[in-house]
């Protein structure tokens, strides 16, 4: 078990809590303090934290595919000016060199499209996981920390409300009920507000994912079967452009 001094809750050091917070933070992580807990909400949580992670490693491995990809269509392209250049060169093998040359050259521009069609789909998961489903984290890590305000003045309530009834304590019960209900508040708005965020997040993640993997499907399909014009198709169906010839580096790179 961690050390008190290293307890971290909802991403907010003991040392930025009140002590009510601090207290009941300590409390709950050595199984002695009440919790308040939303079952269904907070396994929608830890599903989404888990999906994240899942599209985390496809965005990983998506951007590794462009990488070597790449360097794949750059070798395809100084080969075949390696072959045009022999082709001029070498007047006995001149219509092998050329017509070797002119393969490469089509490789290079279907290797081209296909990778506009990956970087598209690199960007859009991209900022899936990155700006959409983190946003909703942000939103959760609020709520956690609401929620853990919310049962630490409950919990001070229910302590003085057990105490003497003298004049002073019921000064301080006065100021706990007061507490106890704006950190009540904050906490019932933050919850209502995590479960839209989520169902919103669920229909956004379904849409885009149904786009982006026809996307890709037709995309790799289209190219490892050399139908030029499928491919050419495929970006036209989803309106994405490629950067003009002559440009160091594909358009799918900035990105990266």
């Amino acid at each position: 078990m961690k050390p008190a001094s290293s307890l971290v809750a909802t991403g907010v050091r003991l040392k930025a809590l009140s002590p009510p917070c601090t207290k009941q933070l300590i409390s709950e992580r050595f199984g002695r303090g009440s919790r308040t807990v939303d079952l269904e909400l907070e396994t929608q949580i830890e599903l989404l934290r888990e999906t994240k992670r899942k599209y985390e490693c496809v965005l990983q491995l998506a951007r590794a595919l462009t990488n070597h990809f790449y360097s794949l269509v750059q070798t395809q392209h100084a080969l075949g000016d390696a072959f045009a250049d022999l082709s001029q060169k070498s007047p006995e093998l001149q219509e092998e060199f050329g017509y070797n040359a002119e393969t490469q050259k089509l490789l290079c521009k279907n290797g081209e499209t296909l990778l506009g069609a990956v970087n598209f789909f690199v960007s859009s998961i991209n900022t899936l996981v990155n700006k959409t489903m983190e946003d909703t984290l942000m939103t959760v890590k609020q709520y956690e920390t609401a929620r853990l305000e919310y049962d630490a003045y409950r919990t001070d309530l229910e302590e003085l409300s057990m105490g003497p009834r003298d004049a002073s304590t019921l000064c301080r019960l006065d100021a706990a009920q007061s507490q106890f209900q704006s950190h009540k508040d904050k906490y019932e708005k933050l919850r209502a507000d995590v479960a839209i965020k989520l169902k919103f997040l669920e229909e956004n993640k379904i849409k885009v994912m149904h786009k982006q993997l026809l996307l890709f499907h037709n995309a790799i399909s289209a190219y490892f079967a050399g139908n030029q014009q499928q491919l050419e198709q495929t970006l036209k169906q989803f309106n994405i452009k490629l950067k003009t010839p002559g440009a160091e580096k594909p358009s799918w790179l900035e990105e990266q």
